[in-house]
């Protein structure tokens, strides 16, 4: 059914994509993190205006598809950074941003709006009581941030961030939409050369799974950490 000279070929070509789809998607869920914590920390704080602004981008993002998003970054991007750069005095030609740079920020602006959910969710989760408790007892902001609610907001938050990392490797495929090759759009190419579909789409199965394990193992074995801290 196979031809295993073909598979060996094939898989070659295929992890050359993994490093690059890698590091965009590490790239994305760091920053979509980040700015993830951002949003549930003003919504947890009901800081006003801020807050409803938040929903509105949350609803914005969720509900158009990523790949429209995509689509607008690509197109609007950059005549937006040569416009904001030129009011600086930096003459850049804006077409010239790496496509891939493109689909790190579309995909981050949209992602980072699940993220938010994920944090808020745990923040809810946290028992108020401890940061009296912890207060009484002298604690700092930082000492109760560190010690106590970040170790906690992590635990709860680990479960669905490890799924938003899959997520992030799956939406990746949509790049090349906008010739931006990740493992999926590196088996389409590589299949596109020999005919041989089946088995590059096998290698890029095997491999998407490879990673999802490793992607659990260390999840679950930062979760048995911070329980010991906890």
């Amino acid at each position: 059914m196979f031809d295993t000279d073909i598979l060996l070929q094939d898989s070659q070509e295929i992890l050359g994509a993994v490093p690059v789809t890698l590091g965009m998607a590490f790239t994305i869920f760091v920053l979509s993190t980040i700015v993830g914590s951002l949003f549930a920390l003003v919504e947890y704080r009901r800081v006003p205006i801020l807050r409803e602004l938040i929903m509105a981008y949350k609803v914005v993002f969720k509900g158009v598809p990523m790949v429209i998003v995509i689509f607008l970054a690509y197109f609007g991007l950059p005549p937006a950074f040569q416009f904001l750069l030129s009011l600086l005095g930096i003459n850049f030609n804006g077409h010239e941003t790496p496509n891939w740079v493109i689909l790190v920020i579309a995909v981050t602006g949209c992602v980072a709006a699940f993220q938010a959910e994920i944090i808020k969710g745990a923040l809810n989760a946290f028992d108020t009581g401890q940061s009296d408790a912890a207060h009484s007892l002298g604690y700092t902001g930082g000492q109760l941030f560190r010690r106590i609610l970040f170790p906690q907001v992590a635990l709860t938050a680990i479960p669905d961030l490890t799924t938003s990392m899959m997520v992030i490797m799956k939406a990746l495929s949509l790049g090349f939409a906008i010739e931006v090759v990740d493992i999926f759009a590196q088996s389409q190419l590589t299949a596109a050369l020999n005919y041989y579909y089946l088995e590059a789409f096998v290698i890029a199965v095997v491999i998407y799974m490879v990673i999802a394990y490793i992607v659990t193992q260390i999840a679950d074995r930062l979760e048995r950490a911070l329980r010991v801290r906890t």
